[in-house]
């Protein structure tokens, strides 16, 4: 039987860095984003690589089959979601099929992060608003509050807190998830170029991170807006 973990992030919430590790299991397929090319095709939003992305993917929703087996037969399919990706018309049907977690972080990260790569995101595109509505869906569809990984807490004891979180997901423990080779992978999504550069640097979760960066002031307004719907869901965050 397929285990399929479909785990709930906005952009720039060490999401890539998440999927590389449940990757370097050995166990485990990948799958990376899959409703990005629905989602630009739909929204018509002009995002970096914005062609490359609709090339590489189905543009209808109801064609990114999420349900089946896992991609070369792997016992566990890790799916990594974008929440503001989910709009109304996406199906939903095949959340029945998945153990569910998020993955969150503070605001002022995200933005500062976010910002280098795409100036001027809107509250929208960070998709804090979003993964507070998903959480309420998914725990009131499965009578539980799934699991919340918060990335600071992550990158201050990695192994811990992925111990914790496989527990919360009902999966085996391996230290394999700590470390995963540079470079791209074959599962990164067509937009990786632009985005993953950090990430390909790296062959493990980074050190811990430092003070919240100051952001101008429309950006701070930006985090301000944010931060009851990151509060919300880090209310339900695990510890190591």
């Amino acid at each position: 039987m397929t285990i399929r973990i479909a785990m709930w992030s906005g952009p720039r919430n060490l999401s890539t860095a998440m999927m590389y590790a449940f990757a370097a299991r050995g166990d485990c397929a990948a799958s990376d984003e899959p409703f990005y090319a629905a989602y630009l095709a739909l929204t018509g939003l002009d995002h970096p690589m914005r062609d490359q992305v609709l090339a590489s993917q189905p543009n209808d929703p109801a064609r990114v089959d999420l349900t089946g087996p896992a991609p070369g037969g792997a016992a566990i399919w890790y799916q990594k979601h974008m929440v503001h990706h989910m709009l109304p018309q996406m199906p939903r049907d095949w959340f029945k099929a998945c153990r569910h977690a998020f993955l969150i972080r503070h605001p002022a990260r995200v933005i500062a992060s976010y910002a280098r790569k795409r100036e001027s995101p809107t509250l929208d595109d960070l998709g804090f608003v979003q993964q507070a509505e998903l959480f309420d869906a998914i725990a009131q569809a499965t009578g539980k509050a799934p699991p919340v990984a918060d990335s600071a807490a992550i990158r201050a004891a990695p192994g811990p807190m992925l111990q914790a979180l496989c527990a919360a997901l009902d999966l085996p423990w391996t230290e394999r998830m700590l470390h995963w080779p540079a470079g791209p992978k074959p599962f990164d999504g067509a937009w990786a170029p632009h985005w993953y550069h950090a990430v390909h640097a790296s062959t493990g979760f980074d050190a811990a991170e430092g003070p919240l960066p100051d952001l101008p002031a429309d950006y701070a307004r930006l985090a301000e807006a944010a931060m009851p719907h990151y509060r919300r869901l880090a209310r339900h965050a695990l510890s190591p």
